[in-house]
Formats: structure tokens, C-alpha cells, sequence
């Protein structure tokens, strides 16, 4: 009875987050001139009257303790979660995307996810751990712009500054770059195009500049036509399950395991509306949770949307 009961609740708030959801995906065809604004514009929706109301359940987290598959005193990805037995992580380069994922520092065990004014996500059953990492006071740092956030976050680290590009929902390439040599993106009616305007700079906060543009103007739309398909048996560390809209969503896998037999499992990360920190997903469907495993099954059930084995995607290596 009381399995019913938790089955019973997930899935109401399951269903009452897939409803709440919006995001925004439409460049307006009167869009400011950003030359001057786009560090202070945000077209982001106002939901800031969205309340959780549930208390943060400590059932699920014990018995993940009691498994030893979470250990409270790691404060990275790779130290905080163990694998399942029998499993081992699986091997991925020492500065690749997969190795940056794995190694995403995260809050105290226990911490709670806080939205971008400050408020706290107090609903149960959704995540098992909270990565320590700077969202901003604005609505901007969304579902699809966590992912964008992780790719550029990694790029730029390594130095590798001319993949850092992303679209616009209209298209519109915008590279890093452009950025770094001065160029700003000017938008003038349903026209986008760049203009040199500023002195060239490389510094970390002329990248979050850039990233904020990003938020504001791409999305799950643009972001699910930049990335490739994967079929789900050749799934990698850093690859997106997206379902592009309004409303859309996407996550991202941060790490993945495998055993002698060829069972693989999968970790995954998300932010969500309204903009809050990137969060370690429960899995409401497997005792192994925060782990997922690679099934036969069309649906991947997580706890705030459900995608298919169709919505995996990669990014391309240019």
C-alpha cells in the first residue's frame, strides 16, 4: 500500500509540473536594438509566482544511503554517487566533455535547489543532489539553457573558444568568437546581423555576457535542430534527451556504467522553469536511483517530463 501511495504521488506532480511548464522559443519582430540592452534585456516569461508546495521527502535518499550508492561526504558527481554493484563507470578522456560532466562540483549533500530570486524548490521526489554552480538573479538560465550553459561552460575551459556557438530561434548563428573580437548581435525587425561595436575581450564575464544573450533568444526549438540523432545504444556521457516547444524540456546524461553483461546506466541533470540550479535527477522508477538503466522500453520516465528513445541527440564535434 504504502508503494502505491509514492507511485500515486510522483506522478501527480509529474503531471502538475508537464502542465505549469512554458517556455519561451519566439524572437519578437520588434526586438530591441541589443547593442545597448542585451546585457539588461530579458524576454524570459514572468512565472515567479510559481509555487512548490511539498516538503523535500528524505525516504528515497535513506535508501539510497543504505545501499551505498550515495555518499554524502563527496562534493563532486564521481565521489558523491557510487555505482550499483557489479557495475563500473564507464572509461571516457581525461579533458573530454564526458570527464567535465563527471566532475561538476555539487552543493553539501542535503543542499536544496534555489530558483534565481533566492526561493527554494521544495519539491519531493525530484532531485538527488544540486550543482554548485552560479545561475544569476535573472529568469534566464532555463531547461535547454543549462545544457547550453554546461557545453560553453566546458569550451571555454578547455580554450576551444571557436566551438563555442549556439542559434537563435530564428537561426541566427552566434558564434563566441564574433564576441571576443567586438561584435554584437543587432536586431532589427525580423533581420539579425552583427556590429562591431565594443573592444575585443576574452574575459570570463564578457563569456557570461554572451551566454545571458543565448538564454534569451534560443531555446528547445534551436536547440534540438543544432544537435544530431543517436540511437540509445550508443549513448555517451553529454548527450541531450530534448523534446523542442512551448512548452519543451531537455536534460542532460552527466554519467554513465556499465557491467560484464552490457547493461549500461545513465545519469541525468536538468534546470527547469522558473530558472534554478542545475539539479541531479532522482529516478522515480528504478531502486537505483539516481541511476538509469538502458531498457527495452520507449519511454524515459523522469520526474518533472517523460521523452522517448527518440529524443536522444549529440552534439557535433565542429
Amino acid at each position: 500500500m504504502k508503494n502505491i501511495i509514492v507511485v500515486i504521488v510522483v506522478s501527480v506532480l509529474c503531471l502538475t509540473a508537464c502542465v505549469d511548464s512554458y517556455e519561451s522559443e519566439n524572437i519578437s519582430n520588434h526586438a530591441p536594438d541589443l547593442l545597448n540592452q542585451q546585457e539588461d534585456q530579458e524576454v524570459k516569461p514572468d512565472t515567479s509566482n510559481m509555487e512548490d508546495d511539498n516538503i523535500l521527502g528524505e525516504e528515497g535518499n535513506e535508501n539510497q544511503e543504505e545501499m551505498d550508492i550515495i555518499q554524502p561526504e563527496g562534493m563532486t558527481i564521481l565521489d558523491r554517487f557510487h555505482v550499483p554493484k557489479d557495475f563500473t563507470r564507464i572509461t571516457v578522456k581525461e579533458d573530454s566533455f564526458g570527464a567535465y560532466l563527471r566532475k561538476l562540483p555539487l552543493k553539501e549533500h542535503g543542499s536544496k535547489v534555489l530558483y534565481h530570486d533566492g526561493r527554494t524548490k521544495n519539491l519531493s521526489g525530484v532531485y538527488e543532489a544540486v550543482v554548485d554552480m552560479d545561475i544569476g538573479e535573472r529568469n534566464l538560465q532555463q531547461c535547454a539553457d543549462a545544457v547550453m550553459r554546461l557545453r560553453g561552460e566546458y569550451l571555454y575551459g578547455m580554450g576551444a573558444y571557436s566551438k563555442i556557438h549556439f542559434n537563435f530561434t530564428n537561426g541566427f548563428r552566434v558564434d563566441y568568437s564574433k564576441w571576443m573580437d567586438g561584435y554584437r548581435v543587432r536586431i532589427e525587425g525580423n533581420k539579425t546581423s552583427y556590429t562591431k561595436s565594443h573592444a575585443a575581450s576574452n574575459t570570463y564575464e564578457d563569456f557570461r555576457r554572451y551566454m545571458n544573450l543565448v538564454f534569451v533568444y534560443a531555446g528547445t526549438l534551436s536547440l534540438e535542430q543544432e544537435l544530431e540523432s543517436v540511437d540509445m545504444t550508443e549513448m555517451a556521457i553529454g548527450d541531450v534527451l530534448i523534446q523542442g516547444g512551448s512548452p519543451g524540456h531537455t536534460v542532460i546524461v552527466v554519467d554513465m556504467a556499465s557491467n560484464d553483461e552490457g547493461k549500461k546506466l545513465y545519469m541525468l541533470a536538468q534546470s527547469y522553469m522558473p530558472a534554478q540550479d542545475i539539479q541531479i535527477l532522482c529516478n522515480p522508477n528504478n531502486e537505483y536511483s539516481p541511476w538509469y538503466p538502458i531498457e527495452e522500453s520507449e519511454q524515459i520516465i523522469t520526474p518533472e517530463w517523460t521523452f522517448s528513445k527518440e529524443d536522444l541527440k549529440r552534439f557535433t564535434e565542429d
